[in-house]
């Protein structure tokens, strides 16, 4: 048994009438002890406090990230003293459904080379408290895993997509290549020719091998994970504000691993 947990006992037997003396012999102590005040307590407090205040603000966010915005808010914690007061204050991030991983071996075509070399883009889902449907177009930098953009509506079609991605050309340059699943928006006859118009290679996805498209996949799986399941959008205006900043926060704030 520790000291602490012994002083612990002596305090008890004095509370139920044991003298000092006697409780303090009897639990091999010493009487000074019983008035000593324990000062890691103290210097943990405010820690501990920014912590449960950083793990409110970001509920998927595990120890790691949020010893990130500890720093930058001038608290400087160790990684192993973090992740004691983390165990000690009771946090945790809620387990997610584990899922099968492809093996590492498996190399996917057309791999990134610097910014700009391929640009990936997909659909999420979601739906507002009133009803409307979300369509999210996600479109991410495979290099720099920077979110370019995302395009909120209830319907998509080749058309839109088409628009959202010859604003981000014009912003920052042309990618060499685009890849996507072999969704009807993704290989529409207007798509094709527009990227041939504007001299871009596309890279389709096999059927059944989302891993070919990983990066995408993954970023959606945070977006999904840290926005839309955290989120009640009321309606699709509330919704492309929200999602805009969440894709800000996640380009310039969000601590990356």
């Amino acid at each position: 048994m520790s000291v602490q947990a012994r002083l612990e006992q002596a305090r008890y037997a004095i509370s139920r009438g044991v003298s000092q003396r006697r409780a303090c012999t009897l639990m091999d102590v010493s009487r000074s002890g019983l008035y000593y005040t324990l000062r890691m307590p103290v210097k943990d407090a405010p820690v501990i406090g920014a912590m449960q205040r950083l793990s409110g603000q970001y509920p998927r966010f595990g120890s790691r990230r949020i010893r990130v915005f500890l720093g930058r808010e001038g608290l400087q914690v160790g990684q192993e003293r973090c992740s004691r007061l983390w165990r000690e204050a009771g946090l945790q991030v809620p387990a997610k459904r584990k899922r099968r991983r492809v093996a590492g071996s498996q190399s996917r075509p057309c791999e990134p080379t610097g910014r700009n070399s391929v640009w990936s883009y997909d659909f999420v889902y979601d739906a507002c408290a009133n009803g409307q449907t979300l369509k999210c177009l996600t479109v991410v930098d495979e290099y720099t895993r920077e979110c370019l953009a995302i395009d909120v509506a209830g319907s998509i079609r080749a058309s839109r997509v088409i628009e959202v991605l010859s604003r981000l050309v014009s912003l920052r340059g042309a990618p060499r290549y685009l890849r996507s699943d072999n969704g009807p928006e993704f290989v529409s006859t207007q798509l094709l020719q527009w990227a041939v118009d504007e001299k871009l290679e596309t890279v389709l996805i096999e059927p059944g091998k989302p891993w070919q498209n990983g990066t995408n996949e993954s970023f959606n799986g945070k977006f999904r994970d840290e926005c839309l399941s955290m989120e009640w959008f009321r309606n699709r205006l509330e919704a492309r504000v929200i999602i805009e900043d969440w894709r800000r926060h996640y380009n310039e704030i969000r601590p990356h691993s």
